[in-house]
């Protein structure tokens, strides 16, 4: 059953606008629990590159620290992408 969940989900993964960051990181989860490293490694890229508005945005901002933090993603954590993913800096929100 875990194998229908998974691909009734990954096709919203990159169908999201940019103010809605938790399907697509739900499906990130996803992918990562499933043993697809290379789905979930290109949708963090995605996802840590998407500039944020600070407190105020919609949903909470994806950093590298939180990466480290997540279980869900233990999975990836012998895989160099993720680790150099996690050790990037945080990204910058869009506030001046």
């Amino acid at each position: 059953m875990p194998n229908q969940t998974a691909i009734f989900i990954r096709p919203t993964l990159f169908g999201q606008r940019q103010n809605q960051p938790s399907k697509p990181l739900s499906s990130t989860r996803v992918a990562a629990r499933m043993g697809e490293p290379d789905r979930a490694i290109a949708a963090l890229q995605k996802l840590l590159s998407i500039p944020y508005a600070g407190l105020v945005a919609l949903g909470s901002p994806l950093t590298p620290a939180l990466l480290h933090l997540d279980p869900m993603f233990d999975p990836l954590r012998k895989d160099l992408r993720f680790q150099k993913l996690v050790a990037s800096p945080a990204p910058n929100d869009t506030k001046r």
